[in-house]
């Protein structure tokens, strides 16, 4: 196989395969914020707050794997 297609399959690969996990993290977050909220509706404050964060974090592990595809792609 050559190099370069090898290079381009796996940036590919990265950041198809790192977007899984946070894409499902994320659904699984905003469900389970949006049930509490449906519970509790006065701490949506807090809840959302919180969402948020846990939101950002999640999306930082697919910003790593753009990296690392980008890495892969250009390097």
């Amino acid at each position: 196989m050559d190099p370069n297609a090898a290079a381009q399959l796996g940036s590919g690969l990265a950041i198809g395969l790192g977007a899984i996990g946070p894409g499902v993290g994320i659904g699984l977050l905003v469900a389970g914020a949006l049930q509490a909220l449906g519970r509790n509706p006065e701490a949506g404050g807090d809840i959302r707050t919180n969402m948020i964060l846990g939101i950002v974090f999640a999306e930082s592990v697919a910003i790593y794997a753009l990296v690392v595809a980008l890495i892969l792609k250009f390097v």
